[in-house]
């Protein structure tokens, strides 16, 4: 999709405005379906700078994720968000959900090209 659908931009910016994780998500990308719930990204490059803290040899990787945008503000100046921020996500495959704990993915609005609310249900038996 070469023009974000105005739809799912508007989601992000509530989701961005109103600092919620609580929204489930499912798109539709080039080579995956990633079902998860959204999070504002200040929060999500938190929770990945703290991920990679913990880690003894990706540790130096975090000021990265911290840099640019600390806090949870909005983009300011009525910027509109280019990408989801994806937490508790998973690409699903086939009837599996991967990774099993849910993982932390970032996804351009550009590429998506197809969505729908809400988590799609996936069996791992």
């Amino acid at each position: 999709m070469s023009h974000p659908d105005d739809l799912l931009v508007d989601i992000a910016v509530l989701v961005e405005s109103e600092q919620s994780s609580q929204m489930s998500l499912t798109v539709v990308v080039p080579g995956a379906v990633i079902t998860g719930r959204l999070a504002p990204e200040a929060m999500w490059k938190e929770r990945v700078a703290e991920v990679l803290r913990d880690s003894e040899k990706l540790g130096f990787f975090s000021a990265v994720f911290t840099a640019s945008g600390k806090g949870g503000e909005p983009p300011r100046g009525g910027a509109r968000p280019t990408h989801l921020h994806f937490h508790v996500a998973r690409i699903l495959q086939g009837n599996f959900g991967i990774p099993d704990t849910g993982g932390m993915y970032r996804v351009a609005l550009a590429d998506v090209s197809a969505w729908t609310i809400g988590d799609i249900g996936y069996s791992d038996q």
